[in-house]
């Protein structure tokens, strides 16, 4: 009894500390889009972080937990646990449903902090606090509940996805594609001829921290998901993470040396992202040298992903469909090659394990993809009809945080502000 006593408390220990380690990389997401984006939206990103986390938790308390883990009869939904009561026995966790549901919303939170990228500099607060309560909510518990749920109808048909390539990444991104083509271009971003104008991250070494901030962070993100602190394949997940994430901003530093003759800071930054969310799904069940692999082609196709995006005008102002979208993606695909044998109930086809796990993994890519991508347009559309999803043009140009937040990033850009103005009332 003592020793079983002992384990669940390591055990809650570790998921707690992990679960925080996740939550920190919002302060990554912040730091991140925030020097992308030009100083005058600096504040709005910052609004936008905390709405994921506030409303994100709380939507995922009260109903998203419950689709994704309650009980189910068809492998479909969850239908229990709403509020965190009801039954929730059939988890077997060697922790509480408490520690357990901490641990997902720091999850939840990440997967709506991914479309915030794509949207930036132009989506209006309203719209996007909407959005997040559908998101958080419905969209990823649902289509999480087939993944991750052991009743789920893809998790029963043997797809693998240890911490999120295709369940939080792919989601997200194709979700930000979705939002990025509905809500449309920042002014100015192309020309009319079909010119490609460039918007100039407002700080890169911001951006830089930020996505320390976001690596540092993915070791909770993976090695969490363990659920375990003695669990033995803790080191070897945190070295695949390791290593996807070097070849990642390796292979995007001699990728754009090689393309346009110098190292591009944006796609550099990106590409070690790129590679963290491609090990994502496999870090567990590949080789050091597959998770090299996986990395280094996640960060290339990423640079090639941003500018075929470029070049159908679709303004992704942070490169979230790129890192996330067609990383998750390949990492997604990549168990179906790569998985050891002995790791999973299927080996990968490089493996002698045939196709049938590729295949599944591109049954639920598949089926991830179009679900993120058509729910994310279906409800942007019913939120227009109620309140506007773009800010206007006068908003837009004067920037978010003067114009929707009332507030500049940077004091020394003002020496005084009239605040009856600022908060929308008329001077007294």
């Amino acid at each position: 009894m003592e020793l079983e006593q002992l384990s669940r408390g390591m055990d809650t220990i570790w998921v707690v500390l992990t679960a925080a380690m996740i939550l920190l990389m919002e302060g990554g997401f912040a730091l991140l889009e925030a020097g992308f984006v030009r100083q005058k939206n600096a504040v709005s990103i910052i609004m936008k972080v905390f709405v994921d986390i506030a409303f994100g938790a709380l939507v995922f308390f009260s109903v998203g937990f419950a689709l994704m883990y309650g009980k189910d009869a068809g492998g479909l939904i969850g239908l229990s646990g709403f509020f965190m009561e009801g039954d929730l026995t059939h988890l077997q966790l060697n922790i509480s449903h408490d520690t357990y549901w901490l641990f997902q919303c720091a999850f939840v939170i990440a997967v709506i902090s991914i479309v915030s990228g794509a949207v930036a500099e132009r989506i209006h607060f309203r719209a996007y606090i909407l959005f997040t309560i559908v998101m958080t909510g419905f969209i990823y518990p649902v289509s999480g509940h087939w993944i991750w749920s052991a009743s789920g109808w893809l998790a029963k048909l043997g797809m693998i996805d240890f911490a999120g390539s295709a369940a939080i990444h792919a989601l997200g991104g194709f979700a930000a594609l979705a939002a990025a083509i509905f809500i449309g271009p920042r002014i100015g971003r192309f020309g009319a001829d079909g010119r490609i104008n460039i918007v100039p991250p407002s700080n890169l070494p911001l951006a830089s921290v930020g996505a320390f901030i976001l690596w540092f962070g993915w070791f909770g993100f993976n090695s969490g998901s363990t659920l375990s602190a003695t669990n033995e394949s803790i080191g070897h997940i945190a070295v695949t993470t390791m290593l996807a994430s070097a070849a990642g901003c390796a292979a995007s530093i001699l990728f754009t040396m090689l393309r346009y003759r110098k190292a591009d800071p944006p796609m550099v930054i990106n590409g070690a992202l790129a590679g963290l969310v491609g090990i994502t799904a496999g870090c567990a069940f590949v080789s050091d040298g597959a998770a090299i692999a996986i990395g280094g082609i996640s960060g290339v196709v990423m640079v090639l992903a941003s500018e075929w995006l470029e070049k159908r005008k679709v303004d992704d102002p942070v490169g979230a469909f790129a890192v996330h979208g067609i990383s998750g993606s390949l990492g997604t695909l990549a168990v179906g090659l790569f998985a050891l044998p002995g790791t999973a109930s299927h080996s990968g086809l490089f493996y002698g394990g045939g196709a049938y796990l590729l295949g599944i993994q591109a049954l639920g890519l598949a089926v991830v993809a179009v679900w993120g991508f058509s729910l994310t347009w279906i409800v942007l559309k019913l939120i227009q009809a109620f309140t506007p999803v773009r800010v206007s043009r006068d908003e837009e140009l004067i920037g978010l945080d003067i114009g929707i937040h009332g507030v500049p990033a940077y004091s020394q850009d003002h020496d005084f502000l009239d605040i009856d103005q600022l908060r929308g009332h008329s001077a007294k």
